[in-house]
């Protein structure tokens, strides 16, 4: 089947994000074996006895890469959204530096206090989840999409992805364009 939309995750998938979100408790005085990545940041932080402020006021967007091969798929694809978890100056800084423009773009904020889900992407694209390849780096982003009721990529270019059963497994970027409706 060919999708019409892709949704994808930010982190872990669009851009590689492991440096930058682990910096900033390295710096708190955490180790890498307390940080537990892929988690909402207020979650994570209360979790860890610190408050986001201290987390953001070490947090480099700089630190942020996008994976290789990444750029050109987007620069191909006619229709693409993100739904993420990162708190929404983050995520719209790191956009705007990476000169990304997708239809739509959720953030952390957006979900009513909740983890991310693809209904209000949906709602606010106006289509249906059978039309939507939602790819994503985590089990979460996989639960994410098949709630929803659309299809789920793992972004097999992450190094850190467990496959589960029913992935459809992208292992380059470009594999992508096996599964989404490139017309118009």
């Amino acid at each position: 089947m060919r999708y019409r939309w892709v949704v994808f995750d930010l982190d872990g998938t669009l851009v590689d994000s492991d440096r930058a979100l682990i910096e900033p408790y390295l710096r708190l005085g955490f180790t890498e074996d307390d940080i537990q990545l892929g988690r909402l940041l207020v979650d994570e932080c209360t979790r860890l006895g610190i408050t986001m402020d201290d987390y953001l006021a070490h947090y480099d967007s700089n630190d942020v890469t996008v994976f290789p091969g990444v750029e050109d798929v987007l620069a191909q694809l006619p229709r693409w959204a993100v739904a993420s978890n990162k708190i929404r100056a983050s995520g719209e800084a790191e956009l705007d530096r990476f000169g990304w423009e997708p239809a739509c773009a959720l953030f952390a904020e957006d979900f009513g206090g909740r983890s991310k889900h693809l209904e209000p992407v949906l709602d606010r694209l106006g289509v249906a989840a059978s039309d939507v390849l939602f790819v994503g780096d985590t089990a979460h982003d996989r639960v994410c999409a098949r709630d929803a009721g659309a299809a789920f990529a793992l972004a097999g270019w992450n190094r850190r992805v467990l496959t589960g059963d029913g992935d459809i497994v992208l292992r380059r970027p470009a594999d992508l364009f096996d599964h989404v409706d490139l017309t118009g």
